[in-house]
């Protein structure tokens, strides 16, 4: 736990801030995901927005971890079979594809504000639709779990049950992450795992849950760019993102705006029981 921050009241606010402001590049950019745009007017897009109205800076540009080239773009666009870290480029969206747009935004006091969504380009299939709502499911299924107390295999785990339940499979090279005023810190967040596991949650720790699911086998190839995650078999894959504050009671959502998908309705069940259990005099 000691290279797990705990946020102070005012890294919290600041968090708050940056969450809401990443969320909002997602609302901004929905009217333009539709057939015949190109991943890479999405990410000029979502530059611009960023720059010149939010006043922020998009994190991935330039991002390089050690062993990576510098990361070229503004945001992640991860289109059918890529997993994550999709490069934007002159790639055009078609009718029935599906893409991953995931957004980090950084504010002018330094704090990181980092989700994703799927999206749809026409109709799309069948399979399609499943994986994405299922993958919804188990980032609120994951989410659902965090409290002061749970571990972070119990999210882990929670995730993969569902995905393994439904015919899926988890990948497991990359997790959700810590964050702050660092883009990725302690603790890392897998999206598998067995119960009672791993750290403990403590109130004021900030982190993401973001799990990759495969219509597929789990097995991932790198693409010779240096960024670009496909998935081995070239089924499909999708992902969801939001950023998490442990509160003392629970949780709350960071990466919410006016555009924000709801839980899926039988997580708000779940939850709105547990907080009657938590409200009910002994």
């Amino acid at each position: 736990m000691s290279n797990i921050s705990i946020k102070t009241p005012e890294d919290i606010e600041g968090m708050r801030l940056a969450g809401r402001l990443g969320a909002e590049v997602l609302d901004y950019i929905t009217p333009f995901v539709k057939p015949g745009v190109t991943t890479g007017e999405l990410d000029r897009l979502c530059h611009e927005y960023m720059v010149n109205v939010q006043g922020t800076i998009p994190a991935p540009l330039n991002y390089c971890p050690p062993g990576y080239t510098p990361y070229p773009k503004a945001i992640c666009t991860s289109v059918n079979d890529v997993i994550c870290h999709g490069i934007p480029g002159d790639k055009v969206l078609k009718s029935g594809d599906v893409v991953n747009l995931d957004i980090t935004v950084i504010t002018k006091d330094g704090y990181h504000g980092d989700n994703s969504r799927m999206f749809f380009i026409g109709e799309p299939s069948i399979l399609a639709k499943r994986l994405s709502e299922v993958t919804y499911e188990c980032m609120w299924i994951g989410i659902a779990k965090v409290k002061p107390g749970a571990h972070l295999g119990d999210i882990g785990h929670a995730i993969q049950q569902h995905a393994e339940k439904a015919g899926y499979s988890v990948v497991r090279e990359f997790c959700g992450h810590g964050i702050g005023k660092v883009f990725h810190e302690e603790p890392q967040v897998l999206h598998y795992g067995r119960p009672g596991t791993l750290e403990e949650l403590k109130a004021g720790m900030i982190f993401t849950i973001e799990p990759m699911i495969n219509a597929g086998r789990r097995e991932i190839r790198a693409m010779p760019d240096g960024w670009t995650i496909k998935t081995k078999d070239r089924s499909l894959s999708a992902q969801w993102e939001h950023m998490i504050l442990v509160t003392e009671t629970g949780f709350e959502v960071l990466t919410t705006s006016a555009g924000t998908p709801p839980p899926p309705a039988f997580v708000a069940e779940m939850l709105a029981k547990q907080a009657d259990a938590v409200a009910l005099p002994a």
